[in-house]
């Protein structure tokens, strides 16, 4: 026989790679000195939770900034229809259907709105009431400023025009406010 071309049994440092049954499983072949299965598991299942919580803990965080954003416009919303005043004109309207509008179409998406933040460990639901509860605020000022603006119907002369329209309760001419 030829150096290094016998059989396995002669070559000092072969390996065979064929799959003997015969041969002992890894499972069998005892961890190196120093080396713990268990305690290396624990820790990769400690590391792992400790990553899965400050994700969730993030993605509440982030639902809870998400949530709270409608306050800022309704903030600057109220600003602009202060600014627009209250005789009715094109400006005034399209800002106070503008404050009708957003808050309609962010209500519409909700679910979207929060579908990144959606995990089994945070819970959407009260970011979800407060997200709806400010866009309700805010459809309530786009309402009271049609009413300001006198565009919404309250009386019933504004339904019926055989009816006479509602008492005028104050007037103002010439600078002067008269009430009667």
């Amino acid at each position: 026989m030829e150096k290094g071309k016998g059989a396995m049994g002669s070559r000092k440092w072969a390996v065979d790679f064929t799959d003997n049954s015969s041969t002992p499983s890894s499972r069998d072949i005892p961890d190196p000195p120093g080396f713990t299965r268990a305690s290396h598991d624990h820790e990769d299942s400690t590391l792992s939770r400790q990553k899965k919580d400050a994700e969730a803990n993030w993605k509440s965080q982030k639902a809870w900034e998400v949530a709270q954003a409608p306050f800022k416009n309704l903030l600057m919303m109220g600003f602009m229809m202060w600014m627009a005043g209250s005789t009715v004109h094109l400006f005034s309207i399209g800002i106070t259907f503008s404050a009708l509008w957003q808050p309609l179409s962010a209500l519409q998406g909700v679910g979207k709105v929060f579908e990144p933040y959606k995990d089994n460990k945070v819970d959407l639901l009260a970011p979800k009431l407060l997200f709806i509860a400010l866009n309700l605020g805010g459809m309530l000022l786009g309402v009271w400023k049609l009413n300001t603006l006198g565009l919404l119907p309250t009386h019933a002369s504004d339904w019926v025009s055989s009816l006479p329209p509602a008492h005028e309760v104050e007037f103002s001419s010439g600078g002067i406010a008269l009430h009667y």
